[in-house]
């Protein structure tokens, strides 16, 4: 597509007259180049708001990081409202970008933290800090992302109105792509808050018309201003994770250094000296545990700022690899850490997910430890899965054992919280190598687990006894890497936020949409949408298996996602098609395989057949799905209400995923099977009248 001077200028003009609620008269012949201009920019715009709320709150409301996918829920909901909004003669986009000023600015004005109540699941933090309960603070940050996210949605779906069906599904799918790219681009660059600001800015003033653009500038600016001030800070600085803030110590203490993620105590860079003589045991017995002489080789997975490799180094260790996810916070420990670890030419360093470092490795080791690895966040677009899930399950252990030499060892330590995941831990550990491990526990629910190759090779100081019951101590496993999940009942905080999400869904659609019979035509779309959004989640804990749960395998999901359904489009647009009913069965098939292939076969394949095998699995089921979603969508009477129905689907997916908690994550393409088959009993048997198509 080219795109000219005269098609950037006529995009204020169309703006204009959809803003006065008036049909626009027929168009010359590069009038539609004008439309699908503005439908990729306010795509583009969406998803890249999308993504920059869901990192910027999460990393400016304590604990919200925990609970990102509410986020994408409202997300989901603004997006399809903003569609269904797109149908009225009023608009609610003058309002998207004063609305993410404010909220931008009573984050940093008035803080809050998202309460975390019980021990059905643990959350990492040293805090205790007031604030609304998180079903209150949550359903709130819910409904003000929602709004927000339909400004740029109702563009979007005006633009839908003036081109054929699959050609404005087709820009709409560039827009969000380039979004995610822009977005990937600059997590990849660390880039500061302000950079995101800008180039929203910029977005929001380029996609007003002409009357609104000094106003929307005056909103931009104290958006700006907030950005400006946190990006300056020279003590703040961004990884593809978190918002890394470095303190001194109060009183200040030569070496001592402290790290917060997301406003959460996270780390303490300080002198071994230091730590040895406050008694922070637990760094230091997994070496007394072992019954070897000599360290030899080490691997430290969690090395962050480098203290857990220091103290290897002191106690003799040949060579360390040092693995850590997050590249920022490895820096801070090369430019600040007082013992200068990642200086010394016996350590490696790797960014890369753990669990991914141990199935893509050849290497073997006298000594392995996980160093207090606790993520203070989600992977995106996965309610349950943080960073280091996959790291401590049972599969995950023996993976561990199988890299030991000899006489090895290895130990993994941390200030759990909970006695019944000490015991869970422990358990697994013991599952995994046959033998009961070493448990030191100081001060409460911190503790330290050493287990050897062999029962000879450990030295314990006394015989675990656990406290917890069968059920409380079962190993996770890789289909349920749930392992701070307790997993007796249904976390009563999900129950209530979700129910209260729901309820805005369904007050949403009834306001704006009309009488729900009047969304009947439609309701396969919705199913469709629901399914999926499970099916992609199920995808997104597959590839964090199998290669990681880095910000860069992340990224190539959804990118590649979108790539998918992208190519759905245009096969559809420019091919003939099975009849729908084949589509489903296809796609039924496709799930069948995924669901009987067990993920322990893909990962014992070597990097290249692995993906490819891992891409077919997900992707296909994902492609003809959109065939099949492709082909209904062309046949739709109003494009506008047929999008934003299935968009609302995605929140009854997003909302079942929680499912998994109990179900696992592969049974949830069960769950996906059931929905497309609902779907397809609900596909109208008398089509509505084809509308703009060509």
């Amino acid at each position: 597509m080219q795109i000219t001077e005269n098609d950037v200028a006529g995009l204020a003009d169309i703006w204009d007259k959809e803003a006065a609620g008036v049909a626009p008269v027929a168009e010359k012949a590069e009038s539609e180049n004008a439309v699908a201009t503005r439908l990729v920019l306010s795509a583009a715009l969406m998803l890249f708001v999308e993504l920059a709320l869901i990192r910027w709150l999460g990393s400016n409301v304590v604990h919200l990081s925990y609970f990102s996918n509410f986020v994408l829920l409202g997300s989901f909901l603004g997006i399809g409202a903003g569609f269904l909004i797109s149908r009225k003669s009023w608009s609610i986009w003058p309002w998207s970008l004063p609305l993410l000023t404010l909220l931008t600015i009573g984050v940093i004005r008035y803080p809050m933290s998202i309460q975390r109540e019980g021990g059905d699941i643990i959350y990492f933090t040293a805090l205790e800090l007031g604030g609304p309960p998180a079903w209150l603070a949550l359903p709130l940050i819910f409904c003000l992302v929602a709004v927000i996210l339909a400004g740029p949605a109702e563009l979007v779906g005006r633009c839908f109105a003036k081109l054929p069906a699959l050609k404005a599904y087709r820009w709409d799918l560039v827009g969000s792509l380039a979004g995610i790219v822009a977005f990937s681009a600059l997590s990849f660059l660390h880039a500061p808050s302000i950079i995101w600001g800008m180039l929203a800015g910029v977005l929001y003033v380029g996609l007003s018309d002409k009357a609104r653009r000094m106003a929307m500038i005056a909103w931009t600016l104290p958006l700006l201003v907030i950005l400006f001030n946190e990006s300056v800070d020279e003590d703040i600085s961004w990884s593809p994770y978190y918002k890394i803030q470095t303190l001194e110590s109060d009183p200040p203490i030569d070496g001592v250094l402290k790290i917060r993620a997301n406003g959460v105590p996270h780390q303490v860079m300080a002198p071994n000296s230091l730590r040895r003589d406050m008694g922070y045991s637990i760094y230091f017995t997994p070496y007394e545990r072992r019954a070897a002489p000599e360290l030899g080789d080490v691997l430290i997975i969690g090395a962050g700022s480098g203290s857990d490799v220091a103290v290897a180094l002191q106690n003799g260790a040949r060579s360390v690899d040092a693995v850590d996810i997050d590249p920022r916070i490895m820096e801070i420990g090369v430019e600040h850490n007082i013992d200068r670890p990642y200086q010394d030419p016996r350590v490696t360093r790797h960014i890369n997910d753990g669990r991914a470092f141990l199935e893509g490795t050849d290497k073997t080791y006298d000594f392995i430890l996980f160093a207090l690895p606790d993520s203070l966040t989600l992977v995106n677009g996965a309610s349950q899965i943080r960073l280091e899930s996959f790291l401590f399950t049972e599969e995950a252990l023996a993976s561990v054992r199988s890299r030991l030499n000899e006489g090895g060892n290895f130990a993994m330590y941390n200030y759990y919280r909970e006695d019944w995941l000490i015991d869970r831990l422990a358990n697994t550990a013991a599952t995994a190598f046959g033998h009961t491990p070493c448990v030191d526990t100081f001060d409460g629910a911190q503790a330290v687990i050493t287990v050897g190759l062999t029962p000879a090779d450990q030295a314990c100081n006394g015989t675990w006894q656990p406290v917890s019951s069968e059920a409380d101590m079962a190993p996770a496993n890789d289909n349920s890497p749930f392992i701070y999940f307790k997993g007796d009942n249904f976390p009563p905080l999900y129950i209530v936020t979700l129910g209260l999400i729901l309820a805005a869904s369904l007050l949403t659609v009834r306001t704006l949409g009309g009488p729900l019979r009047e969304m009947r035509p439609y309701a396969d779309l919705f199913f469709m949408g629901a399914a999926f959004m499970l099916l992609e989640t199920k995808n997104i804990a597959t590839f964090a298996l199998l290669f990681g749960t880095t910000w860069f395998v992340n990224a190539l999901v959804f990118g590649g996602v979108l790539i998918v359904v992208l190519c759905a489009v245009e096969y559809t647009r420019k091919f003939k098609t099975p009849p729908i009913g084949w589509c489903y069965a296809a796609m039924l098939a496709s799930l069948l395989g995924a669901f009987f292939i067990p993920e322990e076969w893909l990962l014992a394949m070597s990097f290249g057949p692995r993906l490819v095998a891992a891409t077919l699995l997900a992707f296909v089921p994902i492609f003809i799905a959109n065939v099949a979603f492709a082909k209904r969508f062309r046949e739709s009477g109003d494009t506008r209400s047929a999008f934003a129905v299935n968009l609302l689907g995605t929140i009854l997916g997003g909302c079942l995923e929680y499912a998994a908690l109990f179900t696992g994550y592969n049974n949830l393409l069960i769950v996906v099977g059931a929905l497309y088959l609902l779907a397809f009993v609900l596909i109208p048997k008398v089509r509505p009248q084809v509308a703009g198509a060509g």
